[in-house]
């Protein structure tokens, strides 16, 4: 453990969907890697986008899945959304809530009051996934912008990851009400910031890294917050999106799952590695040589992203062969 990735830092901030599990599923690898940050001493926390639970149900599901965690360790987007509402209402405003009951219940705990629907009292709508939301929901929300509240969306994910697949996520539904409204919401969870650096101050960590599975959520959040960040491909991120990243989308290290947290930080980090050669010629990377295909993608990224180059052919049969496993070329 001593020269693992996880021993450079003293706090490991976790996305859920993606990367510790897929629904009722726990993600391979993931019950071993917290055990061994929890026996090396290293604070955990939970950073969840999904706003239909509220902390303790949150850690409940976790212990259910066999990795041990409080309500405490748990930073839900419900809890940003509520942050942001109190700074901005006066003590018993109303606020029309799209989501589930733990979201309103949230929004209640800092003095709020919550509705169903629109009035002339309303003065906020916040918005969070639930798969109970329904077109009379977002109507109720759409008059109540329309008549001017403010609008805060929990998060503007447009997936959420299942063990099926990805379903529509909260950001599809707050997409149909931009387009109803013209209006554009306030974001309280990730990418914003927010969440990960109130995570990292409860833990009291100097130094945190993030666990993501999302380029536009865990790692642009993990960015603005100027912490690094492990990309795991275990959920929305693959090969493809990992080379196109937009700068504040770009992730430190990369691995394949959780496992990687006991591997060392050189192996992970985004650059040139042995066995692999990749070159600009004109606007195609091409890759040549021989070695493991995520150190050849972790080669990809520092080329492409210095280059802007995102285009990739494989030379000789060993890279094709590595560049099909990624799915690419």
């Amino acid at each position: 453990m001593a020269d693992a990735l996880s021993a450079g830092y003293d706090a490991v901030l976790f996305d859920l969907d993606g990367t510790v599990y897929h629904g009722s599923k726990v993600v391979p690898g993931a019950p071993e890697a917290l055990r061994a940050l929890r026996d090396h001493g290293t604070a955990v926390r939970w950073v969840t986008n999904n706003a239909s639970k509220a902390p303790a149900e949150v850690s409940a599901h976790l212990e259910a899945l066999g990795l041990p965690a409080t309500p405490e360790e748990v930073h839900t987007s419900s809890q940003a959304a509520a942050a942001l509402l109190v700074e901005r209402l006066p003590q018993g405003a109303v606020v029309l809530v799209v989501g589930t009951d733990s979201l309103a219940a949230q929004i209640e705990s800092v003095g709020l009051r919550t509705v169903r629907e629109a009035g002339p009292d309303v003065a906020a709508v916040v918005q969070g996934h639930s798969p109970e939301n329904t077109w009379a929901a977002l109507a109720e929300a759409c008059l109540a912008i329309r008549a001017g509240a403010l609008w805060v969306a929990t998060n503007v994910d447009a997936t959420l990851p299942s063990e099926r697949g990805l379903l529509p996520g909260n950001g599809s539904m707050v997409a149909a009400l931009r387009h109803a409204t013209g209006a554009e919401p306030l974001v309280a969870g990730k990418p914003a910031p927010g969440l990960f650096t109130t995570a990292a101050r409860d833990a009291g960590a100097e130094r945190a890294l993030v666990v993501g599975d999302r380029l536009d959520t865990d790692i642009e959040g993990a960015v603005a917050a100027g912490i690094d960040a492990l990309c795991v491909l275990t959920g929305v991120a693959d090969a493809a999106s990992l080379i196109a990243a937009r700068p504040e989308e770009r992730p430190r290290y990369l691995a394949a799952d959780l496992s990687g947290l006991s591997s060392r930080a050189e192996l992970l980090e985004i650059g040139p590695k042995d066995g692999w050669r990749v070159t600009a010629q004109g606007d195609v990377l091409e890759a040549d040589g021989e070695g493991d295909s995520l150190d050849l993608l972790r080669a990809l990224c520092a080329a492409a992203w210095e280059s802007g180059i995102t285009e990739v052919r494989g030379v000789g049969d060993t890279a094709r062969a590595a560049l099909g496993e990624l799915r690419l070329g």
